[in-house]
């Protein structure tokens, strides 16, 4: 589930950061690394490239703090950025490789695959990002086949809000199929760390 860190927060660990503090980075492990660790391993689908993309956004991180904007949106959704784009980099070379050695996919193939694994890994992060009320009616009407009247039951809310918690979870799961730059995207970043 997410944990959610108010501005201020944000803003201060940014602070200790830079200014060198390892109990900082500690920190910042403990609360985003299962965020990073998952989002790269649903992109690169392999335990060991997700590890190692966890160890380089950490290591971006310490070296790199000033680059986190805060006007550009959350802490959080920053290292989900990192993550992101680290891991599709990862993936964009590793499927080079393949094509380099001769395998029959073509770059429009890679693309597409690339395409797909950052779709996914974004609805996840939308699913675990959305607060527990719409989070809850998706599960239910998903995974438990419940319809808006059921879900309201279950919820213990009115069948209007329970479609009105369907329908606001539905359009945040929906900009995940969205190819734009993420909008907490730090100036200057580039393809890889």
């Amino acid at each position: 589930m997410a944990q959610d860190a108010s501005p201020r927060w944000d803003r201060k660990m940014q602070q200790r950061l830079a200014r060198g503090e390892a109990a900082a980075l500690g920190e910042l492990y403990d609360r985003f690394a299962s965020l990073v660790h998952h989002l790269a391993f649903r992109i690169l689908d392999d335990e060991r490239a997700a590890d190692r993309v966890t160890r380089e956004v950490f290591g971006y991180i310490w070296e790199n703090p000033d680059t986190y904007d805060p006007k550009h949106g959350s802490l959080r959704s920053w290292v989900a950025t990192l993550s992101h784009r680290q891991a599709v980099h990862r993936l964009r070379e590793s499927e080079a490789a393949l094509i380099a050695e001769g395998d029959r996919a073509t770059e429009e193939e890679v693309e597409a695959k690339i395409r797909d694994a950052s779709a996914a890994a974004r609805a996840d992060y939308i699913v675990t990002s959305m607060p527990a009320p719409l989070r809850a009616a998706l599960e239910l009407a998903y995974f438990h086949r419940r319809d808006y009247r059921q879900a309201a039951a279950t919820l213990g809310v009115t069948e209007d809000e329970a479609r009105r918690r369907l329908r606001l979870g539905l359009q945040l799961l929906s900009t995940a199929n969205i190819h734009s730059p993420h909008a907490a995207s730090p100036p200057g970043y580039g393809r890889a760390l």
